[in-house]
């Protein structure tokens, strides 16, 4: 396994970031296919082993459970000291928007609750999951840095925003004083570029970490056409972000598989050997040993210039999907408003 730091931090993470949304009660929560606790837990030793020291969860997954499931492995099987965990929290809910409770409120209450859930005092990355358009940016901003400065985290991480929506934050943090977001957690991979526009050079330019999630978008870039699994049977989700473009797609994927059997490789290799040239960690979900096996082993695989280019070459640009997408109304809602108050 190798090893860098997390952007602007002082953090040494592992290439490869363990994804641990598949982690937890499959009847506590929206995704079917996860796997139980003891299933968990012997993937997460199995990543501890083969070098992963980058974990990422949070609390709406399965509701609570996969940071309880966590937490209790780790617990057991390594030093706290030794593992960098990444957890998120979700925008205030419509009931604390009613009873007038703060960003800064929620934050808190979010950060305590996932420090219930872990067993833990604290986490090393605490991921802003996405945009809330119903709370003021200072508030979120304050919020998140109170915690900081409590010592329940040591650096903060946001997760599906545009490019402008980060910079944004950062510079009301510098002019505030507060913690800077120091890595972004968005949809990258081989069949989805789209980051590529304004958020990767953005990184660039301000050593921001890249720590994509979707790596093998949904296990799509980790099978040979024809191939199928419970994910890509169960998962509403992943089908919803991938199924209008996969004609396009189809072309990537059968490069990669192409490449793949040339190298006398895995799909997974070569994906993530792709985005590994450009971005500091990927976040791989891992519910069988071979995923995170892939995953560790892609960190020694070099592309030559000529394989990317061929890897890239087909792809064609895709609209946004999921969260980006409701994102992207909120922003015209937005902008709409704006519009009609300045007309008055």
């Amino acid at each position: 396994m190798q090893y860098t730091k997390l952007g602007n931090s002082d953090l040494k993470v592992s290439r490869i970031c363990m994804g641990c949304m598949g982690f937890g009660d499959a009847g506590n929560g929206q995704h079917r296919w996860t796997i139980d606790e003891a299933h968990s837990r012997e993937i997460i030793r199995h990543g501890l082993d083969l070098g992963v020291n980058f974990f990422d969860t949070a609390i709406a997954y399965q509701n609570g459970t996969s940071e309880q499931y966590v937490g209790r492995a780790l617990k057991d099987f390594t030093k706290r000291e030794d593992v960098v965990l990444a957890t998120k929290f979700l925008p205030r809910t419509q009931e604390e928007i009613e009873k007038a409770i703060t960003g800064q409120q929620h934050v808190e209450t979010m950060i305590n609750n996932s420090l219930r859930n872990l067993d833990m005092d604290y986490v090393d990355l605490y991921i802003y999951h996405m945009w809330d358009y119903n709370t003021p940016l200072f508030e979120i901003m304050e919020g998140m840095n109170n915690v900081v400065k409590a010592g329940k985290v040591r650096y903060m991480g946001i997760s599906n925003c545009f490019a402008w929506q980060l910079a944004k934050a950062n510079a009301l943090a510098e002019k505030e004083g507060f913690a800077k977001f120091v890595s972004i957690q968005g949809h990258y991979n081989l069949i989805f570029r789209e980051e590529e526009r304004e958020m990767v050079p953005l990184c660039t330019a301000d050593n921001i970490a890249l720590t994509p999630y979707s790596a093998l978008a949904g296990g799509r870039l980790a099978k040979h056409p024809g191939e199928t699994s419970k994910r890509l049977r169960e998962d509403s989700y992943g089908k919803f972000k991938y199924d209008a473009t996969a004609e396009q797609d189809s072309a990537v994927i059968s490069r990669v598989a192409e490449l793949a059997d040339k190298r006398n490789v895995t799909m997974t290799e070569i994906s993530l050997a792709w985005l590994l040239t450009k971005v500091t960690a990927p976040v791989v979900g891992a519910t069988k040993f071979h995923h995170i096996e892939g995953a560790a082993k892609a960190v020694d695989l070099k592309l030559t210039m000529e394989e990317i280019a061929y890897l890239e070459e087909l792809y064609v640009p895709h609209r946004l999907v999921g969260v980006m997408a409701q994102n992207a109304v909120f922003q015209k809602a937005e902008e709409k408003e704006r519009n009609i108050l300045q007309n008055k």
